[in-house]
């Protein structure tokens, strides 16, 4: 039986530490566990843009999902059950684990037309002037599908190998809103909706630090690079099972417009190693 302690923690940066040293220890122990097992395993690195869906601007607006984007970055490990010495069988030619720790940061306004309609800048000066950001860490694995099998990919330097995931994620999130007409929570300063007390806060607004989940599914394509490496091309959907994320959330019992959760896109690029015991 492993122990891992990890310490408290009331930052972001003091967060990051023990999520590392965490994920160091479980690929530790999975490389001494497999290291003499019929498994392989893989490293690598991926990032992309991120494309945030939350509160801040007009949900399926192109011009907010193009303001509202950010980047992000993480490292990769795959358990591939497809060794050499393995018997094959739909699951060891067709499935992969992968494991994931990642970061992303997202700076947050409004658009879409409610904030572009020059003749009504009056009434919406609020949301103008509104901005913010989220800070994501992410640790969580997913369960990889090879519409091919995985032997006949990894012995053709050159093809091309689909595949569809799925898996879940605990984030780590660090939020902060503010105006620049002053601070927010006065209605010289602040749009009326986000005045109203809203789950468990005094305002449709918050600033916090706080650890959500998501489920998280993709679609992409592991390109064979060379023997021992592969480029990879993901497109990720992460839905949280919270609408704090993004620091934003009106009360929906009165603002039926803000009831989904928040949620965003990733486009990754990867580089991925094959890794020899």
């Amino acid at each position: 039986m492993f122990f891992i302690y990890l310490p408290r923690f009331e930052s972001p940066n003091n967060m990051l530490k023990p999520i590392v040293l965490t994920l160091f220890a479980f690929l530790g122990i999975t490389t001494t566990a497999f290291a003499q097992s019929d498994l392989a395993q893989e490293v690598g690195i991926i990032f992309g843009p991120v494309s945030f869906q939350s509160d801040f601007g007009e949900r399926h607006d192109m011009k907010t999902n193009v303001g509202n984007s950010g980047f992000g970055v993480g490292l990769v490990h795959f358990i591939n059950f497809s060794a050499n010495n393995n018997r094959e069988s739909f699951f060891t030619e067709h499935f992969k684990v992968r494991s994931e720790l990642s970061f992303n940061k997202t700076n947050l306004e409004h658009y879409g037309q409610w904030v572009d309609r020059e003749e009504q800048k009056g009434l919406v000066q609020h949301l103008r002037a509104m901005k913010g950001s989220t800070t994501l860490v992410n640790l969580g694995s997913q369960l990889e599908f090879s519409f091919i099998k995985i032997h006949d990919f990894e012995n053709s330097v050159g093809s091309f190998s689909p595949y569809l995931s799925l898996g879940f994620q605990a984030s780590y999130y660090s939020t902060k809103v503010g105006s620049r007409l002053g601070q927010l929570g006065l209605p010289s300063t602040t749009f009326a909706k986000y005045l109203t007390p809203s789950d468990g806060r005094p305002y449709g607004f918050s600033s916090e630090n706080g650890v959500v989940l998501s489920v998280v599914t993709g679609v992409g394509v592991h390109y064979k690079l060379t023997e021992m490496s592969d480029l990879m091309f993901d497109i990720r959907y992460q839905g949280f099972n919270s609408d704090w994320v993004d620091g934003l959330n009106p009360n929906k019992d009165i603002y039926k417009e803000n009831k989904s959760n928040d949620s965003q896109v990733w486009f990754n690029v990867g580089y991925i190693m094959y890794l020899e015991f």
